[in-house]
C-alpha cells in the first residue's frame, strides 16, 4: 500500500508526463492504461477488480480534493494504488476537462473477451456498431448499465471506449458491466445468435415497430440491440445480419431521436419485457 507523498509531485515528474500521454489513443493502447477523472469515476475504479487485479493503479489528487474525498483516497490506497498529492497545475496538465475536479486516476484496461461474455448466457446486450462519438458511446453504456444489461460490445468500427470523454459520459458505468471491444460486427452477431440471443437492429426506418414487438410478446427472451452511427445509422449489410430491424415509433412531430435516447428506449423496452413479472428496483435520478 503506497503512502501519499509529503510534498506535491513535481509538474516535471515522469509520472505526470506518463499520465498526460494517456489522453492519446496510441499511448493508451501501448500501455493498456486509461484516465478516469472526477470523484465518481475514481470511486468506481477503486472498487473494481479485473482478472484478480485492482483496476486503479495510480491517483493524482489536489490537497483540497484529497480532504473533501478522503474516503475515495483511502479506497485508492486500499486498492494498492500509488497516491500523489498534486497541485492544481498538475491536475490541469493531466486532466482533459476544462474545470477538473481535483482527482485523476490511472486505470488498467478492463475489457472482457467476447467469448467470455457469450459463455455467461447473456440476456440483454448492447452492441455499438459504427458509433464514433465518445460521448454517445459512454452515454449508451450508462443506459445499458441502468437497464440491467449483461454486457456492452463495441465493434472494431466504433470509438475507443477508453477515450476520456467516453469514460466521463459513462459516469462510472464502465466499471459496472463487462465490455468487449474491437469485435467485428459479423462476429458479434454470429456469436450472439449462437448463444441463443435474438439480435435486433435499431433503425429509424426499420420495418418493425417497437410497440408492435412489445404487443406481440416477442421481447421477453435474450436480446441484443445493435446501434449504429449517429449520422447515418446502420449500413444495409449490418441490418441484414439482424433477426429484425426495429424502429422506435415517433408519435409526435419530432423528426427523429438521437442515438442515446433511442438506445435508452430500446434497452428499457427489453428490460421491462424481461422483468414483466419480477419488477425492478427504484433509484434516485441524478
Amino acid at each position: 500500500m503506497a503512502p501519499a507523498a509529503d510534498e506535491p509531485i513535481s509538474p516535471r515528474s515522469a509520472r505526470v508526463a506518463a499520465a498526460r500521454r494517456l489522453a492519446r489513443r496510441n499511448f493508451r493502447g501501448k500501455e493498456r492504461l486509461f484516465l478516469a477523472e472526477g470523484p465518481q469515476a475514481v470511486r468506481e475504479a477503486a472498487a473494481h477488480r479485473a482478472a484478480g487485479r485492482a483496476t486503479l493503479v495510480e491517483l493524482f489528487a489536489t490537497g483540497e480534493a484529497a480532504e473533501r474525498h478522503a474516503g475515495i483516497v483511502a479506497a485508492a490506497r486500499a486498492a494498492g494504488a500509488r497516491v500523489h498529492l498534486a497541485s492544481d497545475e498538475v491536475i490541469a496538465d493531466i486532466a482533459t476537462t476544462v474545470t477538473p475536479q481535483g482527482l485523476v486516476g490511472v486505470c488498467r484496461f478492463l475489457d472482457t473477451p467476447f467469448e467470455e461474455i457469450l459463455a455467461t448466457g447473456p440476456r440483454l446486450v448492447a452492441v455499438l456498431a459504427h458509433v464514433r462519438d465518445p460521448g454517445n458511446a459512454g452515454t449508451v453504456l450508462r443506459c445499458a448499465d441502468a437497464a440491467g444489461a449483461d454486457a456492452v460490445v463495441l465493434t472494431d468500427a466504433s470509438v475507443d471506449v477508453y477515450n476520456p470523454k467516453a469514460v466521463r459520459a459513462s459516469v462510472g458505468s464502465l466499471f459496472h458491466l463487462p465490455v468487449a471491444v474491437g469485435v467485428p460486427v459479423e462476429q458479434a452477431v454470429a456469436g450472439l445468435k449462437g448463444a441463443g440471443v435474438r439480435v435486433l437492429a435499431a433503425d429509424g426506418a426499420g420495418p418493425d415497430d417497437l410497440d408492435d414487438e412489445l404487443d406481440k410478446g416477442s421481447m421477453g427472451g435474450p436480446t441484443a440491440w445493435v446501434f449504429g452511427n449517429e449520422a447515418w445509422g446502420l449500413p444495409q449489410e449490418t441490418r441484414a445480419l439482424a433477426d429484425a430491424v426495429v424502429r422506435v415509433p415517433i408519435h409526435g412531430m419530432a423528426e427523429s431521436l438521437n442515438l442515446a435516447t433511442a438506445a435508452a428506449v430500446c434497452l428499457y423496452a427489453s428490460a421491462r419485457a424481461q422483468r414483466a413479472s419480477g419488477g425492478c428496483r427504484c433509484v434516485t435520478v441524478s
